[in-house]
């Protein structure tokens, strides 16, 4: 019976230890992609999940947004404002006349009511957020120019 014994936990540890027997946690999104973004407010390959549509009693919306890298937005502003909340990956914000943000998985960011600003991908990652629209009662996004190539690039210097 000692030896048995023995031998059970022999087994045990060695198939939990063996490196060819390990597994390795397998990574997945917090939310599927959704649909891709086939409007002009976008440049590059943006994927949108709107997880809770326009709600007049908590006045917001929230979508996860997928960039795949070099993906952005337009300048765009919120008259309510806009909170962006990082998920995945590593990307770029940028409010008009100020220097561009690096952000990554974690960040927390505060677009405030009428600010001028794009937020995407990093030309070499791709980038979630879940980005959350709030007092929509006063109006959801006002979409501006393209952020050209030229600003996107100049971002990476």
């Amino acid at each position: 019976m000692k030896n048995i014994m023995i031998a059970l936990i022999g087994m045990v540890f060695f198939t939990a230890c063996h490196p060819k027997i390990a597994t390795k946690p397998v990574k997945t999104a917090l939310f599927s992609e959704g649909n891709q973004v086939r409007n002009g407010n976008f440049t590059g390959e943006v994927w949108l999940n709107m997880l809770m549509p326009a709600d007049t009693t908590y006045n917001s919306h929230i979508g996860s947004v997928s960039f795949k890298p070099g993906a952005r937005t337009n300048w765009h502003y919120h008259p309510g404002g806009q909170i962006l909340l990082v998920t995945e990956g590593k990307g770029w914000y940028q409010e008009q006349g100020k220097k561009v943000q690096v952000i990554q998985k974690g960040d927390i960011i505060k677009c405030l009511p009428n600010v001028h600003h794009w937020h995407g991908a990093s030309a070499t990652d791709r980038m979630t957020h879940l980005a959350i629209g709030t007092n929509i009662n006063k109006g959801t996004v006002v979409w501006l120019s393209k952020v050209t190539d030229e600003e996107y690039q100049y971002v990476g210097e």
